[in-house]
C-alpha cells in the first residue's frame, strides 16, 4: 500500500497528481488531517464526513462568505437557511424537476447532437475540450435563457469564477482577475434581469424575478448570485461526470459491453462513477462549537473540509471500495440522486445539491445519444491521461477514437 510521507500535505504534488493514493493512509491514520498552511482540517472518513455535513447547526456554511459570496455577487443558496433557504430553494428546484426538466431534456439532446456531429465522420472527439465542456455551458445557458452566441464569453468569466472558489490558495494578482470576471458576469446579467422583469420567458432568471420572499420580489443582487450559484453549479462537475463515465467504461470493456445491451444499466455506471471518482471533492464547513471528530478536537471557527473522494472510497461504507463495479450491491441506484444517496458526491443534509436528479438527467441522456455513435470507443493511441484539480476533479481531456459514421450518419436528438 501507498505510503503518505511525512509531513504529508494536501497541497504536495504528490496528493495533487493522485490524491486517490493517499485517501487510505489519511483515513486509517490521519482522519483528520491539519493542514498548518491552510489552518484547516481535512476529514476522510465516510461517517465522519456524513456527520458534519449533516449537522448544519455545529458545522455552517460560513466560509461560503469569504470562499463563493465575492464572485457571485451575493449569498448563494448553501449560506441561506429556515424560510428563506426553504423558499428559494423551491424556486430553483423547480427548474430542475418535473415538466421543466422534461422541456430541458429535449434541448439538452439537441445541443449534444449538434455539437458531436462534426466530429463523427472524423471518428476522433476529444470528449472533454471539444465535447464536455461546451455541452455543459450550453446546457446551462438553456436553462437561465441566456443567449449561447455569447458562450465563449460567459465560460471564460465562468472560469474565473470557479478559480476563485476552488483554489485553496490564490495570489493576488489572480484574485484581482477572478473578481473582475464576476464583475463582468454581473454587469452581462443586469440589462438582461431588467428584461426578464418587464417581459418574462419560461427561463430560471424569469421566474427568480416573477418570485416573492416574505412579500417583496428578490432585488437585482439576490436574483445576480442565484443565477451566478446555478452557473457555477450546473456546469463545473457536468464534463467532468460525462468524461470519468466514459474513461470507466472504456476501461472495463466488460461492463461497457452490458452498457451496450442493457441501456437499463445506465443509471447505475453514472452513479458509481460519481461514487468512484465525485467530480466536487472538497466541500468546507466552519466549526460553530468545539466538536470531536474521530479522536481530535476541532476547535470552534476551524474550517472544515469534506474529502468526498476518501469518504466515497472508505471501505466501512463500500466493499472493495478502489473497484469500479455498476453492479455494485452497496450503492443503490435508485436512491443515489436521492438524500437517501449512499456515495456522498452530491453532498447530503440541508444542503445537499438540488440538482442531483438533473444531474443524472444530463449524463445520461447524452450518454444514451453518444454510446450507439461512438463504436469501437478506446482511447486515443499515444494520448496521456490526467487529471487536474483538488476542489473540483476531472480529466484535463479525453481523446477518443471510434469507427467513423459516414457523412451521411445523422445524429437526430
Amino acid at each position: 500500500m501507498h505510503t503518505v510521507t511525512q509531513p504529508f500535505s494536501i497541497l504536495s504534488e504528490e496528493f495533487e497528481a493522485d490524491p486517490y493514493r493517499c485517501f487510505a493512509p489519511l483515513r486509517e491514520r490521519s482522519p483528520v488531517h491539519y493542514e498548518p498552511a491552510l489552518d484547516s482540517y481535512f476529514l476522510s472518513r465516510h461517517r465522519d464526513v456524513r456527520r458534519v455535513l449533516g449537522d448544519h447547526a455545529a458545522f455552517t456554511t460560513e466560509t461560503l462568505q469569504e470562499r463563493a459570496e465575492p464572485v457571485m455577487r451575493g449569498p448563494v443558496l448553501a449560506q441561506m437557511t429556515g424560510a428563506e433557504h426553504t423558499a428559494k430553494r423551491k424556486i430553483v428546484v423547480r427548474a430542475f424537476t418535473g415538466q421543466a426538466l422534461q422541456d430541458q431534456i429535449h434541448a439538452i439532446r439537441t445541443d449534444a447532437a449538434e455539437l458531436i456531429a462534426p466530429f463523427l465522420p472524423r471518428g476522433r472527439v476529444d470528449l472533454v475540450k471539444d465535447f464536455g465542456r461546451p455541452l455543459a455551458v450550453f446546457v446551462t445557458l438553456d436553462i437561465l435563457g441566456l443567449d449561447k452566441r455569447d458562450w465563449r464569453q460567459i465560460a471564460d468569466w465562468h472560469s474565473g469564477i470557479i478559480e476563485f472558489i476552488t483554489s485553496l490558495a490564490l495570489t493576488p494578482e489572480r484574485r484581482r482577475h477572478c473578481l473582475e470576471c464576476a464583475e463582468q458576469l454581473e454587469g452581462y446579467l443586469a440589462p438582461v434581469i431588467e428584461r426578464r422583469r418587464r417581459r418574462p420567458g419560461d427561463d430560471l432568471i424569469s421566474r427568480l424575478c416573477a418570485a416573492e420572499f416574505e412579500g417583496t420580489s428578490m432585488s437585482n443582487r439576490d436574483i445576480t448570485a442565484l443565477v451566478i450559484n446555478v452557473l457555477a453549479a450546473a456546469t463545473e462537475p457536468a464534463d467532468k461526470s460525462l468524461a470519468l463515465l466514459f474513461k470507466h467504461l472504456i476501461d472495463h470493456p466488460e461492463q461497457l459491453a452490458q452498457v451496450r445491451r442493457d441501456p437499463a444499466l445506465l443509471p447505475a455506471a453514472i452513479a458509481e462513477t460519481l461514487r468512484h471518482t465525485p467530480p466536487v471533492q472538497l466541500v468546507p464547513r466552519h466549526a460553530e462549537q468545539d466538536t470531536e471528530i474521530s479522536g481530535t478536537i476541532v476547535p470552534k471557527g476551524a474550517t472544515v473540509f469534506c474529502l468526498i473522494g476518501a469518504a466515497n472510497r472508505d471501505p466501512d461504507a463500500f466493499t472493495s471500495p478502489d473497484t469500479f463495479d455498476i453492479h455494485r450491491p452497496d450503492l443503490g441506484t435508485a436512491r443515489s440522486f436521492t438524500a437517501a444517496a449512499q456515495h456522498l458526491a452530491f453532498g447530503t443534509g440541508l444542503h445537499q445539491c438540488v440538482g442531483a436528479a438533473f444531474a443524472r438527467a444530463e449524463i445520461e441522456t447524452v450518454a444514451a445519444l453518444l454510446l450507439p455513435l461512438l463504436d469501437q470507443v478506446r482511447h486515443s493511441p499515444g494520448s496521456r491521461y490526467r487529471e487536474t484539480g483538488l476542489y473540483t476533479r476531472g480529466p484535463a481531456s479525453l481523446p477518443l477514437d471510434f469507427t467513423p459514421v459516414g457523412e451521411g450518419g445523422t445524429c437526430h436528438p
